[in-house]
C-alpha cells in the first residue's frame, strides 16, 4: 500500500534531528514530496540536500513550534511548492525530566508552549487548508507517557502528552470524516529527546533508561503504516515500545 504514499506531500515539525528526520528520509524513499520544518536550518538544508540527491522531493522552512505565523509559513511553503498538504506530522517536543519538588517552572512552560501549543499551532495553520480541500491526514507525536503517568520526574512531560492525545481525540471527533487524525505514542526511542533535562539526577537517570531505546526508523514505520492506509481507513493510535521496556 506504500502507493497511497507516492505524491503525497507531507509537513513534518521537529524534522532536523531524531524521529523527524527518519521519517522524513523514509517517506521520501515511498515517493512523497517532504516540507521539512526546524530551528536548526543548516541542518535541515543537509537533509534536504540529501534527499533530493537520492532523487527525492524536499523543501525546508524555519520553524520554531512555539510562533504560530511560523507554522503558517511551513504550511504555506508546502503549499506554494507543492499546491497542497496531505499529511501534517506535529513532531517537535521536549522531554524536560525533574522531580516536581525541584519547581523548574521555566522548563515547565517550555514543555507546553512546544508539546502542547505547538501541536494546537500546527493544526490552526493546516485545518484551513484540509478543510479546503476536503482531504488531509493529522499525525501527532505523543508519547507512552501520555497513556501512563511517568513519575517522579515525568509529571508534567506526561501531563504535556496526555494532552496531545485529547486533543487529538476531539480532533478526530470533530473533524474526521474526510480528515483522518493519528497519535503516535513511542516508548524509549533513539532521538534527541532524551537530551532534553537540565536537572543533572534526572538526566542520568534518563540516559541510563534510553540504554534500551529502538531507532528513530521504528516510528517512521509506524507513520508509513497510517498514513498508506485507504482513504477510508483511519488509523487512531499506534504505541510502540521496545520489546523490553515495561513502562
Amino acid at each position: 500500500m506504500s502507493k497511497n504514499i507516492e505524491g503525497k506531500v507531507v509537513v513534518i515539525t521537529g524534522a532536523s534531528s531524531g524521529l523527524g528526520e527518519a521519517t522524513a528520509r523514509h517517506l521520501a524513499t515511498l515517493g512523497a514530496s517532504v516540507v521539512l520544518g526546524a530551528r536548526r536550518v543548516d541542518r535541515l538544508n543537509q537533509i534536504a540536500a540529501e534527499i533530493r540527491a537520492a532523487g527525492g522531493k524536499a523543501e525546508v522552512a524555519a520553524t520554531d513550534v512555539t510562533k504560530a505565523d511560523d507554522l503558517r509559513a511551513l504550511v504555506d511553503t508546502a503549499v506554494r511548492s507543492f499546491g497542497r498538504i496531505d499529511v501534517l506530522i506535529n513532531n517537535a517536543g521536549l522531554m524536560a525530566i525533574a522531580p516536581m519538588s525541584e519547581t523548574r517552572v521555566e522548563e515547565w512552560d517550555r514543555m507546553i508552549d512546544i508539546n502542547i501549543k505547538g501541536v494546537l499551532y500546527g493544526i490552526a495553520a493546516a485545518l484551513p487548508v484540509f478543510q479546503k480541500q476536503a482531504s488531509g491526514h493529522f499525525i501527532n507525536v505523543s508519547s507512552v507517557a501520555g497513556v501512563k503517568v511517568f513519575s517522579p520526574g515525568g509529571t508534567v512531560y506526561s501531563g504535556t502528552k496526555f494532552a496531545v492525545r485529547a486533543i487529538s481525540e476531539g480532533l478526530r471527533h470533530e473533524v474526521g470524516g474526510a480528515i483522518r487524525t493519528t497519535t503516535i505514542l513511542p516508548g524509549a526511542v533513539d532521538s534527541e529527546l532524551k537530551l532534553g533535562s537540565g536537572h543533572e539526577a534526572s538526566a542520568q537517570a534518563v540516559g541510563e533508561f534510553y540504554k534500551i531505546a529502538i531507532p528513530a526508523d521504528s516510528v517512521a514505520r509506524a507513520i508509513a503504516y497510517a498514513i498508506e492506509q485507504p482513504a477510508e481507513v483511519d488509523i487512531n493510535e499506534i504505541v510502540l515500545r521496545p520489546t523490553v521496556q515495561d513502562f
